[in-house]
């Protein structure tokens, strides 16, 4: 395991400091695609604010949306980073209520708000993943495609068929590449090997 979290399912936190209302929204993300799609769905153009933070291992971006520089994106960014969040973005929406909270209010509004967004929300450890490929026979084809479908954690992410079989790609826990390498040579008397992505 990679020591990292992502979340499980959305979650949604609420706050209202000194007459400003802060929304935050934080989801599982697994790409920039990903990101940008959640900021569309959840922005409110009627806010004075929508700030937001996304991490995807070492990809991250964020934004103050207007907000003083510093004082919105990067507590956000620090609250999913002192969670061990990854593959997780948080967007937090601020209608402003007529009382100036000055730069470290700012920081502890945002950051307290992102923090309790995630903090209580339902996390799964991130597992390393590694894709590879194999070409099998047709003789071996089934056989193999049932033991593959029963190793937790495995995704078939393609299968293109050939004259005389299948090359099949795969995402697999990295944990499992040896093992999954003997059983592809074992399930294929040594016709087969797996080809590890670098």
């Amino acid at each position: 395991m990679s020591g990292k979290f992502t979340l499980l399912a959305p979650a949604e936190a609420r706050q209202e400091i000194k007459k400003s209302k802060f929304i935050a929204f934080a989801a599982p993300i697994d790409s920039e695609a990903d990101a940008k799609s959640f900021l569309a769905q959840k922005s409110d153009p009627a806010a004075n604010h929508n700030c937001w933070a996304w991490r995807i291992g070492q990809s991250y971006r964020f934004s103050d949306d207007g907000e003083p520089s510093g004082t919105a994106g990067k507590p956000i960014l620090a609250a999913l980073d002192g969670q061990a969040l990854d593959r997780t973005i948080i967007m937090i929406t601020r209608w402003f209520g007529g009382i100036l909270l000055g730069s470290g209010g700012l920081i502890r509004a945002y950051g307290g708000t992102a923090a309790l967004c995630v903090r209580a929300a339902e996390k799964s450890p991130l597992i390393d993943k590694t894709t590879g490929q194999l070409d099998c026979l047709f003789s071996d084809l089934s056989r193999l495609q049932a033991r593959l479908g029963i190793i937790r954690g495995l995704e078939v992410l393609s299968q293109d068929f050939t004259d005389t079989g299948a090359t099949l790609t795969l995402r697999f826990p990295t944990s499992d590449t040896r093992m999954l390498a003997q059983l592809v040579n074992d399930f294929t008397s040594g016709k087969s090997a797996l080809r590890v992505e670098d």
